[in-house]
């Protein structure tokens, strides 16, 4: 309960400095991006938390707190997706696909390409998002049995590289529309590109470490083996 308590106070205030960050947007926007970034940022430290520990010792105290920051972000994004879904489509699933209904040919018409295949990725990632965080227990981990468990948090890594891509497109590349003008960049465009990189570069550093260290234990084993 602490650290859920902790967690949920960490989420608290992403949430309202994200919504200082967007002021100037409408409520709905506003709104809508800070459920999304610091549902982003949380899972960002979720992942990166592991591979910290393999560079800094003094971080491995904070390793169970990966599970809290998971289910947080996935209930922040959830409201991310709800906001979309009641104040930008209005509860319609085909324009959430980019369709728009056109009057004179009383059919839905492929309006825009990006914004429909961003969504169906950041549905993908909110499916395994849910799934992971459903199974962020200990009775999942006993009704799973450790090995099923550990095979549904490998889901992880698709989970977050399918939302790096849905945030990417929305920071960078929905505007770019030629029949709409162009709003001010997001000022958080090079910040998600920092994030990104640095656990990126985490995973990396702690996946050759392991790799040295295993290499480094070989000729030790096949001494072992001679003697």
């Amino acid at each position: 309960m602490v650290r859920h308590a902790l967690v949920a106070m960490v989420a608290t205030g992403l949430l309202i400095g994200f919504a200082s960050v967007h002021a100037e947007w409408s409520p709905m926007h506003r709104w809508n991006r800070a459920f999304g970034d610091a549902s982003l940022v949380l899972i960002a430290l979720s992942m990166g938390l592991g591979p910290l520990t393999r560079f800094l010792r003094v971080a491995v105290p904070l390793l169970p707190f990966r599970r809290e920051m998971g289910i947080y972000g996935c209930l922040l994004v959830l409201v991310h997706a709800s906001i979309i879904l009641v104040g930008w489509v209005q509860w319609d699933l085909m324009r959430l696909l980019g369709f728009e209904w056109h009057p004179e040919l009383l059919a839905y018409v492929m309006y825009q390409h990006g914004f429909g295949l961003a969504n169906a990725i950041g549905i993908a990632a909110l499916v395994l998002a849910a799934l992971l965080a459903a199974t962020s227990s200990d009775f999942a981990m006993r009704r799973l049995g450790v090995s099923g468990w550990k095979f549904l948090q490998m889901g992880v890594l698709p989970m977050w590289w399918l939302t790096v891509v849905h945030v990417a497109y929305f920071l960078f590349m929905h505007f770019l529309s030629f029949h709409r003008a162009t709003p001010e960049p997001n000022p958080l465009q090079y910040w998600f590109v920092g994030l990104v990189v640095i656990v990126l570069g985490l995973r990396t550093g702690a996946y050759l470490r392991t790799i040295r260290a295993k290499a480094a234990l070989e000729p030790q084993r096949e001494q072992g083996s001679h003697a």
